[in-house]
């Protein structure tokens, strides 16, 4: 689901056919920030980036003229809502029907009350970069420039050579536990949760997206859902408590909690806080059910959270 980050911007995971009529999306993180009447898109939430990464996708809202369901004009892409922007339509996968309901809710409300600003006004030659750019960190790509109805349409004439070299690893940024296909080991338990999650390193306290399985004995986390062998696995027999992080005042991240083992404390990231409550909830009921309410209760924290 959206959600309003410490910047007060609206911001979440969501697909993107970034190149039109390509039929190919891919999965990048949005700001909607009124404050710089842009809705941004970017390779992975920037928290979790080298300080200063361009965003990959910028489009002004002034452009926008509507946003609205698009499902039954994608029928393969699910849950998929459509933004019309001049001439040029984005079309975006969310989550659920109700992330799509969200989004297309405060794109419309975002939209309606946006005035456009005199720097909106330039000649339409020094605004193409403003309408649509791309991240200089990429090798250069070749468009062709279109002024349609006044409003500056780009075209790729090829396609992005670091984006395909990209495709494996970002294609791993599942968006549910029924799409993936499970290579993976798993404990004697089966699987209760399972997803992406973003983890601080024990020695660098560097921040990486791994791929997080919660059964009925084990938290495992994978380099990735295609890895067999984890990379690490935490014996919920160890763990001392989860529940939200309350440190993040201080390291500065949303959707923060921890997990409290008698050896070490690992501090998890979630896409979203519905997310961060939903591993809270299913480690510790994993815990209760492992232990029993007795034993658990004095240790871990509430599975109400």
């Amino acid at each position: 689901m959206p959600y309003v980050d410490r910047q007060n911007r609206i911001c979440g995971f969501l697909d993107i056919e970034e190149h039109e009529n390509s039929g190919k999306f891919l999965r990048r993180y949005f700001i909607l920030d009124t404050s710089q009447n842009s809705l941004l898109w970017y390779m992975d939430n920037p928290q979790n980036l080298p300080a200063g990464s361009p965003s990959v996708g910028c489009l002004k809202l002034t452009y926008i003229s509507k946003v609205s369901d698009a499902t039954k004009l994608r029928p393969k892409a699910e849950f998929c809502f459509v933004i019309n922007a001049g001439m040029r339509k984005y079309y975006l996968q969310a989550n659920d029907q109700q992330d799509l309901v969200e989004w297309v809710n405060v794109l419309n409300k975002a939209t309606k009350i946006t005035v456009p600003k005199p720097s909106d006004q330039l000649c339409p030659a020094d605004n193409v970069n403003n309408q649509l750019e791309y991240s200089g960190s990429k090798k250069q790509i070749s468009y062709k420039t279109e002024i349609v109805g006044g409003v500056p349409i780009i075209t790729p004439t090829q396609q992005d050579i670091s984006e395909s070299a990209n495709t494996g690893d970002r294609s791993n940024l599942k968006r549910t536990q029924s799409q993936l296909t499970p290579p993976y080991r798993l404990s004697d338990g089966g699987i209760i949760k399972a997803g992406y999650c973003v983890k601080q390193g024990a020695v660098m306290k560097t921040w990486k997206r791994r791929f997080f399985i919660l059964d009925e004995n084990t938290i495992g986390y994978f380099k990735s859902d295609m890895d067999r062998d984890p990379l690490r696995m935490i014996q919920l027999r160890e763990v001392q408590k989860v529940q939200e992080c309350k440190q993040s005042d201080i390291m500065m991240r949303d959707n923060l909690f921890e997990i409290v083992t008698t050896s070490r404390t690992f501090y998890v990231q979630a896409d979203s806080p519905e997310e961060m409550h939903s591993w809270i909830r299913a480690i510790s009921g994993a815990i209760v059910a492992q232990r029993g309410p007795a034993r658990s209760a004095a240790s871990v924290g509430s599975p109400l959270l």
